[in-house]
């Protein structure tokens, strides 16, 4: 069997296409304090092995990392590319996304504050892997089981050490008990019983006046009389109406009592114009 030349370099077009993968390179990392031009640690990143010693991150340190995305070799703008941080016990991670330009040349910055509190509570050191991923077939590329580095996180002394909890979603939570606001109450009873007192003593006071003013008691028989229903109506009226007071102040509630002052006012509005007409006709007269 004979291969051309042409059939050959389309195998090896193939075979090429096919290693295409996913990788980076003039990596790496810096931790300085913030707001300080004094590195505290420098060291160059790897794709092939991890760091030996991990790094350590103060409260106050910003960790910058630097890279170039490759994608077979050439510096390419990946469709994903974040650094990793993992709680080896755990398996809880966070990603920190890389800003990456079109030439592949990549940074992120890692700030204390910016680590969950879940991953700063854990004793143990904080594994950091970089995973680069795009469309097409080329293979992601993924940090090995050791990642690229560890970071031994440093806290403040001076401020009380992070402490992980629960999600609230995967613990039980405690039973709750509902206090609901009272509902409203009368005035104490002794106050109640003082205002029904001062009434009662004003209405003999009241009829005392009329009496004195010269009130035509006498000219009950001819109101009744002329118009007997108005004044019963209007006069029972009113007396309702103090007694749909007296119900809303001791039992009813207000939709209760809505309806019913109103077929009572209806009934006083319509009465008291016939009674008081009745009225003023006996004082055009004369009689008043």
């Amino acid at each position: 069997m004979r291969l051309s030349a042409s059939s050959l370099l389309l195998v090896a077009a193939g075979v090429a296409q096919a290693a295409s993968s996913w990788s980076f390179d003039d990596a790496s990392i810096t931790i300085a304090a913030k707001g300080s031009n004094t590195q505290k640690v420098s060291e160059k990143l790897h794709a092939k092995r991890s760091l030996e010693q991990a790094l350590e991150l103060g409260s106050t340190d910003i960790a910058k990392i630097t890279l170039t995305t490759k994608d077979n070799g050439s510096g390419k703008r990946p469709h994903q590319a974040f650094l990793l941080l993992q709680d080896v016990e755990t398996g809880l991670e966070a990603p920190f996304p890389l800003t990456v330009k079109p030439s592949g040349k990549g940074v992120v910055q890692i700030a204390y504050k910016d680590i969950p509190t879940q991953l700063l509570a854990s004793d143990k050191n904080i594994r950091a892997s970089l995973v680069i991923g795009s469309f097409g077939s080329a293979q992601a590329f993924v940090s090995g089981d050791d990642g690229l580095f560890e970071l031994k996180v440093q806290h403040d002394p001076n401020m009380p050490a992070p402490s992980a909890t629960k999600p609230e979603r995967f613990t039980k939570k405690d039973e709750i008990h509902h206090i609901f606001r009272a509902d409203p109450r009368s005035p104490p009873k002794i106050v109640s019983l003082f205002f029904v007192l001062a009434v009662a003593a004003a209405v003999p006071l009241l009829f005392a006046a009329w009496l004195l003013l010269g009130a035509n008691v006498d000219h009950l028989s001819k109101a009744l009389a002329a118009a007997p229903l108005s004044h019963a109506a209007f006069f029972g009226s009113i007396v309702a109406m103090e007694g749909v007071f007296f119900l809303y102040y001791t039992s009813w509630n207000l939709f209760q009592t809505l309806p019913v002052v109103g077929v009572v006012g209806v009934v006083t509005v319509l009465s008291g114009t016939k009674a008081l007409g009745e009225v003023q006709a006996r004082r055009l007269a004369g009689d008043r």
